[in-house]
C-alpha cells in the first residue's frame, strides 16, 4: 500500500489538538507513523491516517497502564481513517501491519519530530521513478530537506541519512554520487501530522536503547521481506531506489494502494453489506500441463442469453431445452458449492457456547462479550450479533457477524483467511483477470545456477472490463507492461516453483485489478503477493538473479495462499 488518500476519521479531533497522555507531564511532539516496503524503505502514511493510528496507539497504552502490562494486545483497521485501506490492520504491540485478504505483513513504526519540524506543516518531499509516479522519502529524509530549503541552501548530502544521494534544492534533482543518474524530486503540502505528548523530552542525537528510542524514535521489528536485493541487509538504514519496474508479488507487494472495497466499518450510518453469493460459469481453459511451450487461460465469463426468435421452431425448441438445461447445471453447481456467506461462515467457525474469552474481536475491535461492531451494518438471517465462533482448526475467535462482513467483502470464493494467524480454510481464489501463461525453456543459465538451463515465463493479460469481484465492476481495466517475461532456474527447485504457480494461476493468483505504485494509475493490472523475477541478472534492481533466497522466499509466499505441495497431489 501506499500512503493513504482520503479524509481521516471525524473521530480524531482537529488538526491542532494534540493526543494527550494522561498522568504525564509532557512535552509535545509531531508523531509520524511509517511502514516498509520489501525494499527496505520506510513509506509515511499521511497525516490523516496517522492521526487515527496515534490516536489508536494512545488507546492502548492507557489501557496497558491501567492493568500494569504496558502496550495491551490491540489493533487498528485503517478502513475506519480510509475506505480505500479496509484490508488494512495494525498490530500495536508487535508493530506490524496486516492485510486480511492477502496474509501479507510489514512492518510499521513510530517516529517523534520537534513541533517546529516540516512534519507538523505537513511537508513532504517526493522522488520520482522511472515511470513518472511519485514517492515520498521517509521523514526523516524529509524533515532535513525542509531544513535546508528553508536556510535556503542550494544543495545538500543525504550521505549522513544513509543514501547515496545529493539533492539540489534549487533546480528539484537528485543526483546518485555513485552512477551520476538524476532523478526529480518535489515538495507537496499536504494534510499535517498529528501532534502529541511526549513523555520526555525528544533526543536530538542518535538513538540508545532507552524505552523513547525503542517506541518513540521510528524502531519497529525487523522485517522479514528483504528478499530480492544483495542490498537489502536489516542493518541497512536505507535502500536504494530501485527503478519503476515492477517485480512485486504485491498490488501491495511494492507498496500496492488498496482498491476502494467498502469500508469494513462498524459505524451505523454504513450501508449493508450484502451477504448473498454471485456466481459465474468459468472460461473455457485447461490447467497448465508439464511440458514446455504450452499456455493455459483462466478468468470468468457470463452466460450469453440465447436470441429469441420470432416463431417457434425446432432450432428454437431445441435452443431453449439446452438452455434448460445448462441453466439447471449451473443451478446444481450453485447449490453444491459452499459460497453463501452465512454457509461458509458456519462451515469452518463452531459457535462457542456459554460466555467468551474477556478478549477482543480483532475485526470490529468490541469485546467478544459485546455485540458485533457490524451489528448494523450486515444483514443476516440467522448469525446473530451477539454469536461468537472458533475457527476448527486454528481456534482463533471472533463476532461470526465479523467473519461473515469480512467474507462479504471479498472475493466470496467459499474460502475463509483467519485475519489472526491467516490460516487458509477452503481453496482461496483470487481476481485475476482472463489470460495466457506461457512455459518455456533454453539452455543459457542464470546467475547462480551455472549448472542448469533456465525456464521462461510469459504472462499475457489484456484490457478489458472489470467484474463483479474488481474494485470498479462494469468500469475498463488497463494492462500495462504485457507480455510478462520471468525466469526461473531449470532445476528440481525451480520446476516445482513453477507447478505451483500454474496452480496459483488457475486459481487467480499471480495478478489483480487495483491501483499501480510505480505509476498511480488507479483500474489496471498489477502483481498480487507473488515475487517473480522479470530480469535474468544485473540484481542490482532486487528483479534478477544471482538471489539465493529466491525460490525459498517464493515458496513461503505460494504457501501463504494456500498453494502448496499438497495441491499437487490432487
Amino acid at each position: 500500500m501506499a500512503a493513504a488518500q482520503g479524509a481521516g476519521s471525524s473521530s480524531a479531533g482537529p488538526p491542532g489538538a494534540p493526543v494527550s497522555i494522561p498522568g504525564h507531564s509532557s512535552s509535545t511532539a509531531v508523531a509520524v507513523w511509517e511502514w516498509q516496503d520489501e525494499f527496505g524503505r520506510w513509506r509515511p502514511y499521511r497525516g490523516d491516517v496517522c492521526r487515527f493510528i496515534e490516536q489508536g496507539f494512545q488507546a492502548s497504552q492507557q489501557k496497558g497502564r491501567r492493568s500494569g502490562s504496558g502496550l495491551v494486545s490491540s489493533s487498528i483497521s485503517l478502513g475506519h481513517a480510509d475506505a480505500s485501506l479496509a484490508p488494512y490492520v495494525i498490530d500495536i504491540p508487535s508493530l506490524t501491519q496486516f492485510r486480511q485478504d492477502t496474509g501479507t505483513m510489514r512492518a510499521v513504526r513510530r517516529h517523534l519530530f520537534p513541533r517546529d519540524s516540516a512534519a507538523e506543516q505537513g511537508i513532504v518531499w517526493e522522488w520520482q521513478n522511472d515511470e513518472r509516479g511519485w514517492f515520498p522519502y521517509e521523514m526523516n529524509v524529509c524533515v532535513f530537506l525542509e531544513q535546508a530549503h528553508a536556510s535556503r541552501h542550494q544543495r545538500v548530502d543525504l550521505g549522513p541519512l544513509g543514501y547515496n544521494y545529493e539533492v539540489d534544492l534549487v533546480a528539484q534533482v537528485q543526483t546518485n554520487k555513485t552512477t551520476r543518474f538524476c532523478r526529480s524530486v518535489r515538495r507537496r503540502v499536504d494534510n499535517p501530522y498529528p501532534v502529541t505528548a511526549a513523555p520526555a523530552p525528544l533526543h536530538t542525537g542518535t538513538g540508545c536503547s532507552c524505552q523513547q528510542c525503542w517506541l518513540n524514535g521510528g524502531t519497529g521489528p525487523i522485517t522479514t521481506r528483504f528478499r530480492h536485493s544483495v542490498t537489502n541487509f536489516p542493518n541497512s538504514s536505507a535502500a536504494p531506489q530501485v527503478s519503476g519496474r515492477t517485480t512485486s508479488g504485491s498490488s501491495s507487494g511494492v507498496g500496492f494502494v488498496p482498491y476502494n472495497k467498502p469500508a469494513l466499518s462498524g459505524a451505523r450510518s454504513t450501508p449493508r453489506l450484502n451477504a448473498q453469493s454471485s456466481w459465474a460459469l468459468p472460461q473455457a481453459g485447461g490447467a497448465v500441463g508439464p511440458s514446455t511451450g504450452l499456455s493455459t487461460s483462466n478468468g470468468v465469463s457470463a452466460l450469453n442469453l440465447p436470441v429469441k426468435m420470432s416463431k417457434p421452431s425446432k432450432l428454437n425448441q431445441a435452443l431453449a431445452g439446452w438452455w434448460r438445461s445448462l441453466a439447471a447445471s449451473a443451478m446444481g453447481l450453485m447449490m453444491a458449492a459452499p459460497t453463501d456467506p452465512e454457509a461458509v461462515v458456519k462451515k469452518y467457525l463452531v459457535e462457542v457456547k456459554g460466555t467468551p474469552a474477556d478478549e477482543d474481536c480483532i475485526i470490529c475491535m468490541e469485546k467478544l462479550a459485546s455485540p458485533s461492531g457490524y451489528s448494523d451494518a450486515c444483514e443476516c438471517r440467522t448469525i446473530k450479533a451477539e454469536m461468537v465462533g472458533r475457527l476448527t482448526n486454528c481456534q482463533h475467535s471472533f463476532h461470526m457477524l465479523c467473519v461473515l462482513a469480512m467474507y462479504s467483502n471479498g472475493n466470496k470464493d467459499g474460502s475463509l483467511q483467519c485475519p489472526s494467524c491467516k490460516t487458509i480454510y477452503g481453496e482461496k481464489t483470487g481476481t485475476q483477470p482472463k489470460g495466457k501463461m506461457e512455459v518455456s525453456t533454453f539452455p543459457q543459465s542464470l546467475p547462480g545456477h551455472r549448472d542448469c538451463g533456465t525456464i521462461q515465463i510469459v504472462y499475457h493479460i489484456s484490457r478489458g472490463i472489470q467484474g463483479p469481484e474488481h474494485p470498479n465492476p462494469g468500469m475498463p481495466y488497463t494492462a500495462r507492461g504485457f507480455p510478462r517475461y520471468c525466469y526461473l532456474p531449470d532445476n528440481e527447485k525451480g520446476r516445482k516453483v513453477l507447478e505451483l504457480l500454474k496452480v496459483a494461476w488457475n486459481r487467480r493468483l499471480i495478478f489483480t485489478v487495483g491501483t499501480s505504485s510505480t505509476t498511480g494509475e488507479s483500474n489496471t493490472v498489477v502483481w498480487n503477493e507473488i515475487h517473480h523475477k522479470t530480469e535474468m541478472d544485473t540484481n542490482l534492481s532486487g528483479h534478477g538473479y544471482p538471489d539465493p533466497n529466491y525460490l525459498d522466499n517464493v515458496l513461503a509466499e505460494l504457501a501463504a495462499q494456500g498453494v502448496t505441495e499438497d495441491c499437487l497431489r490432487k
